[in-house]
């Protein structure tokens, strides 16, 4: 199955995708949040598929709707730094012996088509498309890397925006280049893990301004998806709807000749093979924020 939200910021409608149709999911939950997987991704969305199956759910209309982020506020957004070593390469970091774990401010979601706002004082404002992890079921200390699949809902397509001088230059933790607002824009849509195939062969790619500055491949990260899981889990609870972002490849801005931030007017294209495609427009944080702009200042 594949969830999506639509609508204004604060108000989006919960909606399932099926068979290229999309149903109003309003009579089973008022969003797609972390309380819906902890009430259904336990017994693979038995209720949605039931009444997908009887008819019971009305049809929506998403034409001309603004689309919003598939996951409505996140318990947590947890990080994997440096898991390509191509972008450790580029970065002039060494690959990393154990994963590299760091927070994200979860008000940073945005939707897939929203505006990202570049900080005020930032000159170092970089892009970075991820495949992002929607926990299903609560994971403690899991036992082994094969026990991750049991709780992983489902896939989406997430953009770590981050601004490397607040994360590499002015000392302390990583946290503060990657949690200014509207840095992570997620969508379109929310794939469940048994409609993505092998999470491990997926095509990333990302261009800016038209211009192809990633092309990379899942089966490139140096820690797997069911590794970082399941490592994890020795560390933190993983609960139903947090996040976990799991690496970009190379060509980021920081890794290419000359730098080329990006600066208020860049537009960054993002897809994934199966999960779908999303365009970010960048302004300065500086100038009167459009309604749509900000899906969390609704709430």
């Amino acid at each position: 199955m594949r969830f999506a939200r639509f609508g204004v910021p604060g108000s989006e409608t919960p909606v399932v995708e099926s068979e290229g149709r999309h149903f109003d999911l309003s009579s089973v939950t008022p969003t797609i949040d972390p309380a819906f997987f902890a009430t259904h991704a336990a017994d693979d969305f038995a209720a949605v598929r039931a009444a997908l199956a009887e008819g019971t759910l009305p049809a929506f209309d998403a034409s001309g709707q603004r689309r919003g982020a598939p996951l409505d506020r996140p318990g947590k957004i947890v990080c994997i730094g440096v898991n390509y070593s191509d972008h450790a390469a580029e970065s002039n970091l060494a690959v990393p012996t154990e994963p590299v774990v760091f927070m994200k401010d979860p008000s940073t979601i945005v939707g897939p088509d929203d505006e990202v706002l570049i900080p005020l004082n930032s000159t170092k404002t970089d892009w970075e498309i991820e495949l992002g992890v929607v926990i299903g079921q609560t994971a403690r200390y899991l036992a082994s890397p094969d026990d991750a699949d049991a709780v992983i809902a489902g896939y989406v397509v997430s953009h770590d925006v981050s601004e490397r001088e607040f994360q590499l230059e002015r000392g302390g933790q990583w946290d503060k280049g990657k949690s200014c607002e509207t840095f992570n824009p997620l969508g379109p849509v929310l794939v469940t893990r048994d409609e993505v195939g092998d999470p491990q062969n997926l095509r990333l790619r990302l261009s800016v301004n038209g211009v192809e500055r990633q092309d990379g491949s899942t089966a490139d990260m140096i820690f797997g998806i069911r590794h970082i899981v399941w490592y994890l889990s020795q560390f933190m609870v993983l609960r139903p709807g947090d996040l976990i972002n799991t690496g970009t490849p190379a060509g980021v801005a920081l890794g290419i000749e000359g730098t080329p931030y990006l600066r208020a007017g860049d537009v960054v294209e993002l897809s994934i093979d199966g999960l779908g495609e999303m365009t970010n427009k960048f302004a300065d944080a500086s100038a009167p924020a459009s309604p749509t702009t900000l899906e969390g200042a609704a709430r």
